[in-house]
């Protein structure tokens, strides 16, 4: 019997048995799901950062109040909140006219949200927050209409905005939002700029805000101070320079602050590197679960997958019995027992990726787009191949050891 016959033999066997087939499938097909699904996330979170850091540049870092280790525990917490200070524009002239690796450096600001009108429109839940003119250089913002602030409209506390694309659109549905007025807690603004679309990410939306000059933000919205402290952001002026742009922007802070040998840094740089190691470690426990969950799964099915071959091996004994006496040998009654266990694991594994891709659909048009490797389809349908022809292989040889002649008289 070749390799063709016997794969349609095993095929007819498990369609003849359509409800069993299923029911003995959905250990494979809830493993293969909850890994695809766990993978798909994890993939899709991981290139939706790669694309943020790609996009303001892997040689731009973040100064802050905070750092990473800072939030380690509560502990942690209440000292650096008693350690570190807020940022302040001096500090950031010292480092603007000192440093010799760092191209260009910028303030951030931004606290909480506001409601934003236009006539009878408003939006509720609008970030709003301030930035020098040289973050539109740092960030690589890609603008669809207008432009960003200048210095002068910075320098004079001017009241212009530049705002996402939700709030144009739905401020102002006739599509006339760029040099339209807009106000914020009862102050206008001109719109000078509109950002490309973002769309969402964990559901959070990404064109919802309005970005201010920082010297307007301050002026118009309680100062500069507490939550509303800025922040910096800057870049190397080259990649090799990145380490030493790095440590210039901290012996700066740490010389402006007087902070002696010993002592701890009493603010935060915020790296790439940085964030990436902090993403590791909080999904090291969903990779866990992602070897977890299958394996579960999958040692199930294999159980199950045994138990209905055992129970195919006792249903079929007169079959069996027959294709000896006509001439069958030990090894083609192995090979079909086998190829059958294997191809009902690899049809589990091929809907538990049919599965996983729909509520990948699903996940994508709600959260974060998901991605699903092709390395790791094929990964886990072998896998599944690989179960099911173990989990055969003992009633497969009990199988191709059955007396012909006991086989022919079974009931």
């Amino acid at each position: 019997m070749n390799l063709t016959d016997t794969l349609l033999l095993a095929l007819s066997a498990i369609w003849a048995h359509k409800l069993r087939s299923f029911l003995t499938l959905l250990g494979m097909i809830i493993g293969v799901t909850a890994f695809m699904v766990i993978l798909s996330l994890l993939q899709g979170f991981s290139a939706y950062v790669d694309e943020k850091i790609a996009g303001i540049g892997s040689n731009s870092f973040t100064i802050r109040r905070f750092n990473f280790d800072d939030f380690k525990d509560t502990d942690s917490i209440a000292a650096a909140q008693r350690r570190n200070k807020e940022l302040t524009f001096d500090e950031l002239d010292f480092i603007r006219e000192r440093a010799q690796t760092i191209d260009k450096i910028g303030a951030k600001a931004g606290g909480g949200t506001r409601e934003v009108k236009r006539g009878s429109e408003s939006l509720r839940d609008v970030g709003i927050s301030g930035a020098e003119p040289v973050i539109a250089e740092i960030e690589k913002l890609d603008i669809a209409q207008g432009r960003y602030f200048t210095e002068v409209e910075n320098s004079n506390s001017m009241r212009v905005a530049y705002v996402g694309m939700d709030v144009a659109t739905k401020l102002f549905p006739q599509g006339d939002a760029l040099g339209g007025e807009l106000t914020i807690s009862g102050i206008p603004y001109r719109i000078i700029g509109i950002q490309t679309a973002k769309g969402t990410v964990f559901g959070q939306p990404q064109d919802v805000f309005v970005q201010l000059p920082i010297k307007t933000y301050g002026a118009n919205f309680g100062g500069l101070r507490n939550q509303r402290a800025p922040y910096f952001e800057a870049t190397s002026k080259s990649p090799a320079l990145f380490q030493d742009a790095v440590e210039e922007a901290r012996t700066l802070m740490r010389i402006k602050r007087k902070l002696s040998s010993g002592e701890k840094d009493n603010f935060g740089i915020l790296t790439p590197d940085a964030i990436a190691n902090l993403i590791g470690n909080i999904t090291k426990p969903v990779v866990i679960v992602l070897l977890v969950v299958p394996g579960i799964a999958l040692l199930v099915g294999s159980i199950v997958i045994m138990n209905i071959m055992l129970v195919a091996v006792t249903e079929r004994t007169k079959e069996i019995g027959i294709r000896k006496a006509l001439g069958a040998k030990q090894a083609d009654i192995l090979k079909q027992f086998l190829f059958e266990a294997g191809t009902l694991a690899t049809i589990g594994g091929i809907v538990g990726l049919i599965v996983a891709k729909l509520i990948g659909y699903v996940v994508s048009a709600l959260l974060i787009q998901t991605i699903i490797p092709i390395w790791a389809a094929l990964l886990a349908i072998g896998i599944c191949a690989l179960v099911g022809i173990c989990a055969g292989l003992y009633p497969a040889w009990k199988a191709a050891r059955l007396d012909p002649i006991e086989a022919l008289r079974a009931d």
